[in-house]
């Protein structure tokens, strides 16, 4: 048996079920995965020449809607765990549409050791291509370290729509340790370059000038070469207790941002799509 399939049988095996302890299972030096995606256009709709499964993460095609093609990303096994290096790679070619979305909410756990664990999406979409990365939340447990970056290439031509939902701690815990970054360049110059950071050791990061006690944070980012007119920021506030979100546009390109921050995973869902439905309307 491979080194990958043991470590895979021993993260699926129950908790205690070996040598009797109750440490973390897996081996100290993590996963390393790398799930592929790839979508092409063929003259008539979008095929998938390319599913990798890889590590924790099975593909598996879904039922298409219209001319989408779309794929689903199930877990396999415990993952992101302190040490792991996981990555899913995704490319859309010229004219094709996708939409990727997760199966459940990813759960980042403390792993069998304090090395951070890291986990790489890599979005490349090319002319005319509509991409969109639809996943379920990204929960951070207590005791969790886990380093979130999104890479995503964008041509000018290229529609993208992606939600990014984050659920500090389970119910009656502290969040982990979750650093995030998300860097776009469309047409080969930056559009977006933005890094967040919240649990210990972070400073302030629960405070009134950040989250002021609120447990869910997201954003949704639209890019959209029909987008020709430039608008201002909106505020779309449902109230203190229910949250908050800001829509703004950015600067070098046709792109609104929402970002928002809520006391729950509904609540937050509530108001991204609030802003998505402005930012289509408007």
């Amino acid at each position: 048996m491979s080194a990958a399939a043991q470590l895979l049988n021993s993260r699926a095996e129950p908790a205690g079920a070996r040598s009797g302890t109750d440490d973390p299972t897996g081996h100290p030096d993590g996963v390393r995965a790398t799930a592929r995606i790839q979508a092409a256009y063929n003259g008539r709709v979008t095929t998938l020449p390319q599913l990798r499964s890889d590590g924790p993460f099975h593909l598996r095609r879904m039922r298409a809607d219209k001319d989408t093609a779309k794929v689903g990303i199930i877990g396999a096994m415990s993952a992101p765990l302190g040490g792991d290096r996981l990555t899913i790679d995704v490319t859309a070619g010229d004219r094709a549409a996708l939409e990727v979305t997760t199966a459940a909410a990813t759960l980042a756990l403390r792993g069998p050791t304090t090395a951070p664990a890291h986990y790489d999406v890599r979005l490349t979409a090319g002319e005319h291509t509509s991409l969109r990365w639809l996943p379920q939340p990204l929960i951070s447990a207590a005791g969790s370290n886990l380093r979130q970056t999104y890479t995503i290439e964008l041509t000018s031509t290229a529609r993208l729509l992606l939600r990014e939902e984050q659920l500090l701690g389970r119910a009656n815990e502290e969040p982990g340790h979750l650093v995030s970054r998300l860097l776009v360049h469309r047409a080969g110059r930056p559009l977006l370059d933005q890094q967040t950071a919240y649990g210990a050791p972070e400073p302030g990061w629960d405070g009134p000038a950040v989250l002021h006690g609120h447990r869910a944070v997201g954003q949704l980012l639209l890019v959209d070469p029909a987008m020709g007119t430039r608008r201002d920021p909106v505020l779309l506030r449902e109230g203190s207790r229910n949250g908050c979100a800001v829509l703004t546009p950015l600067a070098n390109g046709p792109a609104l941002l929402a970002t928002a921050v809520a006391p729950t995973s509904s609540a937050l869902r509530e108001l991204l799509d609030k802003a998505l439905a402005h930012a289509l309307h408007k």
